[in-house]
Formats: C-alpha cells, structure tokens, sequence
C-alpha cells in the first residue's frame, strides 16, 4: 500500500476531532487506534488527555514513552511527537490541546510547562476522561467553558511554573523554526536554515537534530501539515490548501495529513464545521 488510504486500514480505527464556535485555541479530539502509526506532528497548542484503555507507545522529546490505561499525557506546545498501539488491541483516548495563551487566560497562570510526558495517576485520570466526554457533548457556552476551566485545573498539580528558561541552544534554533514556519510553500535549503542560525550546514543539522530530536525536514513537514490543519478549520478549499503549504498535489496532502493526524482532511474539516 502506497501512503494511507482515505479511511483507516484497520476496522476499528477511529479518529474523531472537535472545535468549539465560542472559544478559539481549543480543540477536542477522541479516538481509539488499533493498527495506525501516527507520523511526527505537532499541535503547537498543549496536549492534554488520558488513556482509557490498551497503551500507547510514543516518541516525544527523543525518547519512548508507553502510556498504560488510566494514565495521563501531557505534551508540551510545539514538541513533535509520533504514536502507535503497544497492545493487540490498540489504544482508546480523549485529549483536549489547549493553545499557550488560551490555557494562560483560563487558568490565570504563565509558562505552563510539563516535565514528564506520561504520568500514572488512575484516579484523576478517570475524571479527566469524565471531564473530556462532558466537554465532547457540551453545547452550551457558560457549562464548556466552566467545564474546561475544572479540566486545566487538573493538570495543574503536574505543570512546572514558570517554565524554564530556554538555554543557548533553544534560543539560537527559535529563529530557525520561524523561518520555516513563514517559508512553508517553498524549497528551502540546508543552506538557508544553517544562515540563520549563524552555523555551517551539516554542523546545523547535528546542532537542530540534538535540539530537537529530529531533522529540519521533519520540523518541516510537521509546521506543514499543522498549516494545512488550521486551514481546514478555517474553511479553505481543500484544492488550494496543498500548494498554499507547499504540499505536491491534493493526494500528497491527503497521505500526510493521515499519518500525523489519523483522519483524512476532508474529513476533518467536516467534523470541526459541523
């Protein structure tokens, strides 16, 4: 098989993504995977969520990571991450990713950062998922937005605050990132991201790789394919959205954001405009 097909392989993957009218930033997302391996991707927003039952396996920060039931996932914004089942079964979860600033206008607190991408915790990670299911089924404005303050409330027992300084290394890359992220549509070069952080190009790419645990076209693909999510969400023809994030053609958007995301992007926007 060539790339991902329209609909999961398996017949008991499922994905299924939700955005509130009344409040940007936020977006739900439930789903039980059996077969599918999630791609590197990012979210640019924190994600928050519990397993509720098989384990998942995933990378995240350089290192692997198994989330067993009744376990909670707390992923930093902007850190690409992968995932795939580690039971015959697969994985059921519920997360919600929260952006940066709309989690420090809810909670009332700056530099959310989360040390530990996995943590046992049974019995608030039962709540949570009660929590993220009242949220799935919320329509009214006044009880979601009561019910995602009590979430974000708890997490925050696991967050470190303020989060730490980036060191050296952070700050010399940062630059880079947001280059890519205003140069999507094009080619760009070893080259030309190497120039920006002031380094040669293959002693850049050791440098980014060590940063952040995978390679500048990673990084890129990733902001692509996160583009690509927001223009969904924001209603743009699907036609256009490929050339618009440097993408080849539909189909090729169409196989990658199926891998990182476990949903076709037709699909996707029809859920979150629903």
């Amino acid at each position: 098989m060539q790339g991902v097909p329209a609909q999961f392989v398996h017949a008991h993957d499922a994905a299924e993504f939700r955005q509130p009218s009344h409040r940007a930033g936020v977006e739900l997302y439930r789903a039980h995977i059996v077969r599918h391996a999630f791609e590197p991707h990012t979210h640019e927003a924190f994600g928050l969520g519990a397993i509720e039952s098989g384990v998942e396996r995933f990378r995240y920060r350089g290192s692997d990571h198994l989330a067993p039931p009744d376990s909670l996932v707390l992923m930093n914004p902007d850190v690409l991450h992968t995932g795939r089942a580690e039971t015959e079964g697969g994985w059921r979860y519920r997360m919600v990713y929260v952006d940066p600033d709309v989690a420090e206008e809810i909670t009332g607190e700056a530099g959310w950062w989360f040390e530990d991408a996995v943590r046992h915790d049974p019995e608030r990670a039962r709540r949570i998922t009660a929590r993220l299911d009242a949220l799935w089924n919320t329509r009214e404005p006044l009880a979601f937005d009561s019910q995602l303050f009590a979430l974000l409330m708890e997490f925050r027992d696991h967050a470190r605050m303020p989060r730490r300084l980036r060191d050296e290394a952070a700050s010399r890359f940062a630059p880079v990132v947001d280059y890519l992220r205003a140069h999507l549509a094009e080619r760009v070069t070893l080259e030309e991201l190497a120039a920006v952080a002031g380094l040669s190009p293959f002693h850049f790419l050791r440098r980014f790789r060590a940063q952040y645990h995978v390679t500048p076209q990673q990084m890129l693909m990733a902001l692509r394919l996160y583009e690509a999510k927001r223009l969904l969400a924001d209603g743009a023809p699907l036609a256009s959205i490929a050339a618009d994030t440097g993408l080849t053609d539909q189909a090729h958007l169409t196989r990658a954001f199926s891998r990182r995301y476990g949903i076709t992007p037709a699909r996707y926007q029809k859920q979150v405009r629903r």
